[in-house]
């Protein structure tokens, strides 16, 4: 997993009002859950812009005033309207503990399908695994050279190690559509 860093600071008090001042200063109000005790605290808006809009996924260095802690980013809650960060999960990872996590599908290969003219649909972008943090890799590769038309890659078909599926076995992740040019010639054969 890639790393980033996040500063943080201790929270005095806790509540709507308190919340609502450090969102007006630019803040993200943060809880970090999973440790010995919660860790309320707030950080700069502008360091989560690397961690929610990616694809990748993080594992968190959390600094909050000097304390180090090692966290992945749980949920991440917005304002319906304006879009706006308003507040952020941590869930705290030590070696050997299993977490929950959606990791980004990158496909790979090149299908016959796409070459005899069809289209390449990606049915998933992320797939729900559990696993150490040691055993989580950046990306899970889906091979798609074996896709004819009208085929399908299953969550089933995908070689893991070291992680758990949390997906059903029968999802499609990725397929090859028929166009509708070769629908009929398609079928005949």
């Amino acid at each position: 997993m890639k790393k980033i860093e996040i500063v943080g600071y201790q929270r005095a008090n806790l509540g709507r009002a308190e919340s609502q001042a450090i969102r007006a200063e630019g803040n993200v109000p943060c809880v970090l859950y999973g440790g010995q005790e919660q860790v309320h605290f707030y950080a700069p808006a502008i360091l989560f812009r690397e961690l929610l809009y990616s694809p990748n996924i993080y594992e968190v260095a959390l600094n909050i005033e000097g304390t180090e802690y090692r966290a992945i980013l749980q949920e991440a809650q917005f304002h319906p309207v304006s879009d706006i960060l308003l507040h952020a999960d941590f869930l705290q990872v030590t070696d050997g503990k299993a977490v929950k996590i959606a990791v980004p599908v990158r496909l790979v290969g090149t299908a016959p399908g796409v070459q005899k003219g069809g289209k390449l649909v990606t049915r998933v972008r992320k797939l729900r695994v559990k696993g150490t943090v040691e055993n989580i890799p950046d990306f899970i590769d889906v091979d798609v050279s074996g896709l004819d038309l009208g085929k399908s890659v299953r969550v089933s078909q995908i070689p893991v190690k070291g992680i758990e599926m949390l997906e059903q076995a029968s999802n499609p992740v990725a397929s090859i559509e028929i166009p509708r040019a070769l629908r009929g010639t398609v079928s005949a054969k």
